[in-house]
Formats: structure tokens, C-alpha cells, sequence
């Protein structure tokens, strides 16, 4: 299989697309239909055999159409094509092949594949899977990954997740010590466990984890294992760290541990994460530099000073690093310390050359049942794109002769690493520390480029100290006298003695004050009309590049502001901080990406532009940081003036933001701050002519209250939504359901792209298991304190009311509760958890109303297009995703679907500034289809129009 890959590219890219689409339905017909597509599509692959091409040509002409029989015979034969690769994992074939390399002397380590899991119920099943394959006495070594055994690893919670992790490898490793086996020598032995190393984001819990359960006295006598890998620059920090602490366990009297060394299989996954998120990539750009690492790790554990403590599993296939670890061993008298391990199947030539060399081989087997069959999909898909790499030693070692041209090469690449060493950096690539003083980047307008705000990396142990500082700040602000905002109306901050309380609705028992605000009254508001009219600092008369120049200011403002942002956000709306973390990084592309546009725009040909005048930006409180900025933004960058109301329960939030625009050196007069009640400002503000325009962000009610109370205002209004999710019989089912959750609950459901109805096509509505997926996974979301970091969704920002409170209580006819509704702590009435209704119909209250909690309603549908007419009839268009790996459905979901946003594949919620211009169709969009990312606020004076 590896040789037809390697002889023509398409045929990998034909395997792996066969691999992940092709399976995924139950329905012998769906499959059918996806291989003959494929077939299709690659028709000209030379993959086949003579053999197997003849077979192809019966399935599709004739086992198309008796897709019961052919499609379980098509799998089965797959699945033995690939068992050298992915061992079968049902008895009594898999202690079949464990006792066959048991024969010849070989060590297998037993890898049960599988996704993260999505909930602790799954988790739960996983760890019992892991204690039952450990009371097999065909098994006795066994790797597994930290998230299979924990489904809500939250990154600044590391506590947390280490605390709950550390119990469930403690049962695992309980396991291993209640049941033996033999060695070679006849000595009774506990059973191995390995920890596989994941994502960079892992690492440190990975290895916390590990140590924590291995200093308890109950296991202080087990030698277990865990992967290191060696494209991390500092990946020698981690060895090194753990060679001192397993010396002194084992000069305390405890066992060895082992070190297994790999060059890493996640640098896809590495360099995604990285894009997206604006982060420098934690890996090795060349994979000289990880193989010149990978030694330098080798010379380290085979010293005789660290051996005897720490163990060395050399992972690799390549035969010259093999050969090197052989002989340091051999030199340093340590080779009853190592191990040579490779992959099961990947080069069986390889492994006979390392047993007859006399090595201690050890090989790692990952398996699947036929029911988990899919699971191995993604390992497949890894290994073919790692192993068949240009760079990869196992590509060119096959029918490999010494002094040909392809041995000359490898013998280069192995030279090219060794020179590498005394100069490779080794210290790590991703150092963001929020601790540290935010320094003004001085940027000419005219040579600025827009480029995204870096979200914080909360992995990293200095941001999680960051983190900790915010929670004490501002978990007792109430304590420092809170946190209080104010009316600035006509450059003056406006105190009186009548003001609000705001309440912390995480310590809603304690009524602990997280501030109090002063309400502007009418007389304030014509004030500020007059003012913005006036513009007596004459912002309408700076050149776009000299407005761009103050806003660069403000970003810098929202930067060192990003810790209270966070808190005061925590302490008033509940939003816990990864979520307001990304909210200020957009604020901060806002202030950045508006004023960068109107410079662009202005210095067009043939087009002027000026404001339109006053800007009325009237802000939500699920967002009350990156939207209130975005309408700031948009508006002054154009050259208006603008007031700021914000909604009554983000108020605190509201002012906090004013005061990065004021301190950047925007006046009290061109940025003014009104906080006043809706209906007083629909009486007094709205109606008056002096408003030149209206940006809105919040009910759909509240829009249409506003263009009754003025016809003829210029209104930017985005309303909510009511945003849908179908999934598809051809979708990644675990993957479809990490997103869904993501979309449905996180920042408890209080987007207005949040998915609120979940349309599953049958063969999944159908599938109890996937139903009892979903409701394992809801329920495992933890709600509670924001302060409380282990907590994945905080408190409401106001009390359950309107739709939503009757969502709560009521049921239409033929739906069920999944998931009951329910409050975290029964006398917080903020603490709502995540609830899901099952049976929902078409024209349902839940189907077709806007709810802003976390609901969520799961709807069936016969196929695609029937999925698609449930969510275009809510008449809601803003957001929609789409969970399928066919290329035809995504295709014609495309486009059927009526809505702004389109995802497929991923998460229906955060949309990021240049990115995913943000906005939609019909309800949500009534006056005007307009998005956040596009320049709207300008009035052309003459040229084209500009949208």
C-alpha cells in the first residue's frame, strides 16, 4: 500500500479521501453511492491490481444495486487490506497477533483507536475499555492519550484538568498493577502503560499528570511510560525536567520511568492551530532541525547517568537513527535500558533487520473493531501523510542498497542534522506573556497593513498566572469600592447621587457588588445630540490618515486594557474569560481594520467621502466589548461623531472600553457615553433629526420599535438569529458534535450565531447512540462561576424571560426533553444549564422563535433538502452550518441555504474580522444587508456608490 502511494501522489490523495468520506454512513446505499462517486472521480488512479480493478468494475455495475451485500464485503476487504496497518481489535484475532510477535521475542504495544471524547459518560466508557484490555492476558502493554480520559479540558484550568485527569490514569494504572505478566527472564511484572503525547496544548497536563499520579505512594513502584516529541525545540526542557524528578523518585525507593522519543505526528494540527489563531508555530520549521533534536535527546537518556531513571524507547523508522542508538547503548553500556519501537506494518523489512541486530523490539499496534472501524480513519490519514513525506526516511528505504543515489541522500539528510546540533535552538517558539508591559508600536498609517490581533495562548503557564491575577482582581473588586461608570455627555463625566447597583452573578448568594452606574436622563441625551452635531473638537475635519493614526492608539489602549475587559466582563455579564479574550482581540481589529479601509478607500480615484454625520451606536450586552467597539469604530473611522448606549446590563463593560477610545485621545466630545433606558431613548434620541444614523445590535423587537418611532432613520441593524446546524448521515459524527456543543452552549448560548436548532438527517435522529452521544455531551458542559475556572459556561447575563423563559417550561406536542432544563445551583436564577429538546416539528414554537440561552432544539429530516426548507422557513438568515464530508451536499446546501454566514465542517460561531465579514439575510438584516468588515458608515460625496 505505502509503495502505491509513493509511486503515484494521486493515489494518496485518492486512498485518504476514500478513507474519510466513504464510510461514514450506516446505509449500505449512502456508501454505495460515496465509493461509486470516488471511483468516479479518481478513475484514471492506478492503485488498483488487475484483481482488484475487475472487482471495482462488479461493485459498480452491479453491486451498486445489492448494496447490502456488497458494501459489508467491499469493508471487510478493506479493512484486511489495511490490518497490517491497524490491527482488527476482536478477539480471537488480535491475541492471535499479539502471541505470534510474542513468539518472536516482540513486545506489542496495544493503541485503541479513538477520537476526544465529548463527554465524561464516554470518558468514563473509555477509561473501562483501557482497565478491561489490561485484564487481557495476551495484553501487557498499552498506550493512551489524556483525551480520551477527560472530555472538558478547559487551558487556563490546569489545575482542574491535571485534579480530574490524575484520577482517572490513577485507575488505569490500578489496573496495571493488579494484573501481571511474565518476562523473558520468568519474573512476574505490573502491566506497561504509556501516555501519548498530542497536541502542543496537551503537553504540560500530559506530563503534570503523569508525575502527580506517579509520586502517590500506591505508585511509586510502577515503571510506566510517556511520548516526547522532538520537533517541540523545547522538548528538552520537558526530558530533562523529567529525568531529575524520576532520579529522585527512584532514589526514594520508586521505579524507573520511561521516556518514549518521537520527531511528532501532529504538525498538521500544529501549523493549523497556529494560522488561525495568529500564534508562531511550536514546532521545527525543517525536519533536519527535529532530527538533529531527536538526537540530541538520544546522546542525553543514553547517558549512564540517566538511564538507569529513565528508560528510552527509540520511536522511528529510521534505520540510521536506530543504528546510532544501538551503538551509544552498546558503547555506554546501557542497552538493558532501551528499546527500538516502531510502527506495526509500516516496514516489516525493517523490523526483522532490528531483531536480527539483537535489539529489544518493541511494536506499536493501533487497533479498531469493526464498529469503531472509522475511528482508525484519522491514524490512516497521519501516517500516509507523514510516512510518504519527501523527507521521511521509510519513503526511500524501500529495496534501499548501500551507495545508490537514494542511500547517498539519506546519508546527506542524517550529516545535515548532526551539523545542526551545536547550534539548534532549542528554547520554546511560543513565549507570549500577557504579564508583561504592552509596548506602543509606533506604525506610519501609510505603511500599515491590517493583520489580526493574537488571541492569548492560555496554555502557556505565564498567561495562566495572567489569568489568576484577573480572578483576583476583579472576583473582589466589590471589595476595593467596584468598579463605576458614568454618563459623559458634552466632555463632561456627569456624577449624581442616585445610581444602579450591579450584582455578581456568580456570587449572586453573597450579592457581592461588581459596581454601580449612573443613568443619563433626557436632558442628558439632547445634550449629547447637540454636542456630536456641534463637534466642537472638529474630528469631521482630520484627514482619514490622521483619524487612522489615533485609532492605531486606541488599539493599543484595548491591549493593555485586555485584563480588565476580561474581569469587568466576568464580574457583570458571567462571560467567562476565553470568551471575552477573543472578543477584546477583535475590538482591537476592529479600531485597526476601519480606519485602514477608509485610507484605502479615500485614495481611490474619481471617489471622495465624508461622514454622515451623528452616529447612534446602541450595543448588546452578549458581545459588550468587540460589538460596541466594532459600531465605535466603523463610525468615527469614517469621520462621525458618535454616542455610545449600551445595553443596561452591560453598562460597567461599556464604560471601560470608552475609556481606551478617551485615553487614546479621542475627546469626551467626539466619543460620548449614554446610558440611559431603552424607552427614553427611543423618545428622546431616536425621533430627532440631529441623528444622522443608527447602528443596532439586538432585538428584532427593538429594531422595529426604532423604525416606528423614525421611518426615515439610516438603520445598521443586526437582530439575533435563529441559526441552524444540519447534519448529514455523511458528516464526521465526533467531530459534528464537538462543533454543535461549541456553537449551541458555549457563552451560554447567548450568541446570536449560536446554533439553536440541531436538524439531523434520520439515519442519525434515528441512531440512539448518537441521541445519547448528544445528551452525554450537553450535560457534561460544567456551568457554574466564572472565578472558577473549571467551569466551561458561566451564569446568564440577566434572568430567563420572554421566549427563552417559556422555552424553559413549555413542550409542543410530540417533543421530548433530552436534557431537562436545569439551574446549576437552584438558588442562582443565572446559573442555567445547557438543555436539549428532542422532537422538535416544523413550525414548532422552538423552531421558529429566536431564544438567547442555552437550548437547544434537535429536529429530523428526511434528507438534505428537507434539512435545508426546515431552517430556511424560521426566516431567520444570519448564520448557518453544515456538518458533511460529500463535496455534492456541500455543494448544493451552498446553494439552497439563505443565510450570511456559511460553515461547513466547523463551528457556526466566532467570525473573525476580515476573515468572516459578519452579517445576513432576510429578518436579521430588514433595512439593509450589511456586515461587520466592510466599510458602511461613509456617505460619497461623488464617484460610486460605496456599499
Amino acid at each position: 500500500m505505502m509503495l502505491k502511494m509513493l509511486k503515484n501522489p494521486i493515489n494518496k490523495i485518492f486512498l485518504i479521501e476514500l478513507l474519510d468520506q466513504s464510510f461514514r454512513s450506516k446505509d449500505p446505499h449512502r456508501v454505495a453511492d460515496q465509493l461509486d462517486h470516488i471511483f468516479e472521480k479518481y478513475q484514471n488512479t492506478d492503485f488498483f491490481s488487475e484483481f482488484e480493478q475487475i472487482l471495482i468494475w462488479l461493485f459498480r455495475d452491479v453491486g451498486i444495486y445489492v448494496s447490502s451485500i456488497s458494501v459489508p464485503l467491499f469493508i471487510k476487504y478493506l479493512r484486511n487490506d489495511i490490518s497490517t496497518i491497524v490491527i482488527q481489535g476482536e478477539d480471537p484475532l488480535l491475541s492471535s497477533h499479539i502471541q505470534k510477535r510474542r513468539s518472536e521475542g516482540t513486545r506489542v504495544n496495544i493503541n485503541v483507536i479513538g477520537e476526544v471524547v465529548h463527554s465524561e459518560a464516554e470518558a468514563n466508557r473509555r477509561v473501562e475499555k483501557y482497565i478491561s484490555l489490561l485484564e487481557n492476558p495476551d495484553i501487557d502493554y498499552l498506550s493512551l492519550k489524556i483525551s480520551n480520559m477527560f472530555s472538558q479540558i478547559i487551558p487556563h484550568a490546569h489545575a482542574h484538568n491535571v485534579e480530574k485527569i490524575s484520577g482517572q490514569l490513577a485507575r488505569v494504572y490500578r489496573a496495571a498493577k493488579a494484573n501481571t505478566y511474565t518476562d523473558k527472564e520468568g519474573h512476574p511484572c505490573h502491566k506497561f502503560v504509556n501516555l501519548d503525547m498530542e497536541e502542543y496544548r496537551d503537553i504540560t497536563i500530559t506530563i503534570d499528570s503523569f508525575k502527580k499520579v506517579l509520586s502517590t505512594e500506591e505508585f511509586k513502584d510502577l515503571h510506566a511510560g510517556i511520548v516526547i516529541q522532538t520537533y517541540l525545540p523545547d522538548a528538552m526542557h520537558y526530558i530533562r525536567d523529567l529525568a531529575t524528578w524520576a532520579k529522585r523518585r527512584v532514589e526514594n525507593g520508586g521505579a524507573p520511568i520511561k521516556i518514549r522519543i518521537v520527531k511528532g505526528a501532529n504538525q498538521e494540527m500544529e501549523l493549523t492551530e497556529a494560522s488561525l489563531r495568529g500564534w508562531p508555530n511550536v514546532t521545527y520549521a525543517h525536519k533536519a532541525q527535529s532530527d538533529a533534536n531527536y538526537k540530541i535527546a538520544m546522546d542525553y537518556l543514553l547517558d549512564p547517568d540517566v538511564a538507569p531513571y529513565v528508560h528510552t524507547g527509540i520511536a522511528s523508522h529510521n534505520l540510521f537513527d536506530q543504528a546510532l542508538g544501538m551503538l551509544l547503548a552498546k558503547e555506554r553500556g546501557v542497552e538493558a535500558y532501551v528499546s527500538a519501537e516502531m510502527l506495526e506494518g509500516m516496514s516489516e523489512a525493517a523490523y526483522h533487520l532490528l531483531k536480527k541486530e539483537g535489539l529489544n523490539v518493541i511494536l506499536y499496534a493501533p487497533t479498531a473493531t469493526k464498529e469503531t472501524f472509522t475511528n482508525a480513519i484519522a491514524y490512516l490519514v497521519r501516517r500516509f501523510d507523514e510516512n510518504t513525506a519527501e523527507q521521511n526516511f521509510l519513503r526511500h528505504s524501500f529495496g534501499l542498497k548501500v551507495d545508490t543515489p537514494e542511500w547517498e541522500r539519506l546519508v546527506q539528510t542524517y550529516d545535515d542534522a548532526v551539523a545542526l546540533i551545536p547550534t539548534l535552538d532549542q528554547q520554546p517558539y511560543r513565549t507570549q506573556d500577557r504579564n508583561r508591559e504592552v509596548v506602543r508600536k509606533e506604525t506610519d498609517p501609510a505603511a500599515y497593513h491590517f493583520k489580526n490581533e493574537p488571541d492569548t495562548d492560555f496554555v502557556l503557564p505565564a498567561n495562566r498566572e495572567w489569568a489568576k491575577k484577573i480572578r483576583d482582581k476583579w472576583q473582589h473588586i466589590g471589595d476595593a469600592g467596584g468598579f463605576s461608570a458614568y454618563p459623559v455627555v458634552g466632555g463632561r463625566i456627569i456624577q449624581r447621587e442616585s445610581y444602579t447597583e450591579v450584582i455578581d452573578k456568580s456570587q449572586y448568594h453573597e450579592q457581592r457588588v461588581a459596581g454601580r452606574y449612573v443613568e443619563a436622563g433626557p436632558k442628558e441625551m439632547k445634550v449629547a445630540i447637540a454636542t456630536a452635531k456641534a463637534d466642537p473638537d472638529g474630528w469631521r475635519e482630520l484627514s482619514p490618515h490622521e483619524r487612522q493614526k489615533i485609532m492605531m492608539d486606541v488599539a493599543h489602549e484595548l491591549r493593555v486594557a485586555r485584563a480588565d475587559l476580561i474581569g469587568v466582563a466576568a464580574a457583570e455579564v458571567g462571560k467567562v474569560f476565553t470568551e471575552t479574550d477573543v472578543e477584546v482581540s477583535e475590538a482591537i481589529d476592529f479600531v485597526n481594520f476601519y480606519p485602514y479601509s477608509v485610507s484605502k478607500l479615500s485614495g481611490l480615484t474619481g471617489i471622495e467621502t465624508r461622514g454622515k454625520g451623528v452616529g447612534l451606536v446602541i450595543s448588546p450586552w452578549n458581545f459588550p466589548v468587540a460589538i460596541p467597539a466594532g459600531g465605535i469604530a466603523a463610525s468615527l473611522a469614517a469621520g462621525n461623531t458618535v454616542i455610545l448606549k449600551p445595553s443596561g446590563s452591560a453598562v460597567l463593560c461599556g464604560y471601560r472600553l470608552c475609556q481606551c477610545f478617551w485615553d487614546a485621545g479621542i475627546s469626551k466630545n467626539t466619543l460620548q457615553f449614554v446610558p440611559g433606558r431603552g424607552s427614553e431613548v427611543n423618545e428622546h434620541m431616536i425621533p430627532d433629526k440631529a441623528i444622522d444614523f443608527t447602528i443596532l445590535t439586538g432585538g428584532e423587537e427593538t429594531a422595529y420599535r426604532i423604525i416606528r418611532s423614525r421611518p426615515d432613520i439610516h438603520l445598521s441593524a443586526e437582530t439575533g438569529g435563529k441559526d441552524a446546524t444540519i447534519v448529514t448521515a455523511m458528516a464526521d459524527r465526533d467531530q459534528a458534535l464537538g462543533h454543535v456543543m461549541a456553537s449551541a452552549f458555549y457563552n451560554s448560548g447567548q450568541k446570536c450565531s449560536a446554533t439553536s436548532l440541531l436538524v439531523l438527517e434520520k439515519e442519525l435522529y434515528d441512531n440512539e447512540a448518537y441521541q445519547m452521544q448528544i445528551k452525554e455531551a450537553a450535560e457534561s458542559l460544567q456551568t457554574g462561576s466564572v472565578w472558577d475556572f473549571g467551569n466551561r459556561i458561566g451564569p446568564l447575563s440577566d434572568r430567563p424571560g420572554g421566549k427563552l423563559e417559556k422555552s424553559l417550561g413549555y413542550l409542543d406536542e410530540g417533543e421530548a426533553w433530552l436534557l431537562k432544563p436545569d439551574f446549576a445551583d437552584r438558588g442562582n436564577p443565572y446559573m442555567l444549564k445547557p438543555s436539549v429538546r428532542w422532537g422538535t416539528k416544523e413550525g414548532d414554537f422552538c423552531h421558529m422563535n429566536e431564544l438567547f440561552g442555552p437550548v437547544l432544539s434537535v429536529m429530523r429530516a428526511e434528507n438534505l433538502d428537507h434539512a435545508i426548507e426546515i431552517v430556511n422557513a424560521t426566516g431567520y438568515g444570519l448564520t448557518s452550518g453544515l456538518e458533511s464530508l460529500d463535496q455534492r451536499e456541500q455543494e448544493r446546501w451552498k446553494e439552497k441555504i439563505i443565510a450570511g454566514n456559511l460553515y461547513i465542517n466547523r463551528g457556526t460561531t466566532g467570525a473573525i474580522v476580515l476573515r468572516q465579514p459578519f452579517g445576513g439575510d432576510e429578518k436579521i438584516c430588514d433595512r439593509k444587508r450589511e456586515k461587520s468588515g466592510r466599510i458602511q458608515l461613509c456617505q460619497p460625496v461623488h464617484g460610486y456608490p460605496i456599499p
